[in-house]
């Protein structure tokens, strides 16, 4: 398989870019993988825009199969990884749920906060709007707090679906949100801790270290 990343992204989102996500499943699935990195103007390239009509990234190709979407590329991996998805039914059903509440329900109310506190801090409707966005985003991470309460994870045993609820939580690492809420900075950590993330997330970050040093 490989993995199209970015060459560089912003010290901001380092550490948030999603191929962090695929990369995340394929160490915990034990798949192994090449990394193909990319810059802007091959983002804008025709040969990047038939792999992923966005010009974004992750992209995943695996032999025949080229995937985008960072949701769908872990949901793949882990459909080759009882460990991410299991084959029992009902188990399989509570974590594709909540694979797609992470990315349907809890995504989209993050990346709002993102909208107003990075991309679009200057506009004028910025400031007002931010105490609505946080009042939103407050009950969305509430009732994932109120579900993880005498839980270890969403869905019963770890699975792709935390790395997906895990990687939600990372986009608002630049407030309290998270620490404010005992039960989902436990969480958090406990998924951040694995090894497989750990791994993940140095192989993602050396990349960005070797550009910001002119490597």
């Amino acid at each position: 398989m490989t993995l199209i990343t970015l060459k560089w992204a912003p010290p901001l989102v380092q550490g948030l870019v999603r191929d962090l996500r695929a990369r995340g499943a394929l160490e915990e699935a034990g798949i192994p993988y090449d990394v193909m990195q990319i810059g802007p103007d091959e983002q804008r390239a025709t040969t990047h825009l038939a792999r992923q009509p966005f010009g974004q990234v992750p992209a995943l190709i695996d032999g025949d199969v080229t995937l985008f979407e960072s949701g769908a590329i872990v949901q793949y991996v882990a459909e080759r990884s009882p460990a991410l998805l299991p084959s029992e039914p009902v188990a399989r059903a509570r974590v594709t749920s909540w694979m797609f509440a992470a990315v349907s329900t809890l995504e989209p109310a993050a990346s709002n906060l993102q909208e107003v506190d990075w991309f679009n801090a200057k506009e004028p409707w910025a400031a007002p709007r931010r105490p609505a966005v946080m009042d939103f985003l407050r009950r969305r991470f509430g009732s994932l707090a109120d579900w993880l309460r005498g839980r270890e994870h969403v869905a019963s045993a770890f699975s792709a679906a935390d790395i997906l609820v895990t990687s939600v939580l990372r986009m608002v690492r630049h407030t309290e949100l998270v620490a404010e809420s005992p039960v989902l900075a436990s969480y958090q950590a406990r998924c951040e801790s694995r090894v497989a993330f750990q791994r993940a997330l140095q192989d993602h970050m050396a990349a960005f270290a070797k550009q910001d040093v002119g490597g």
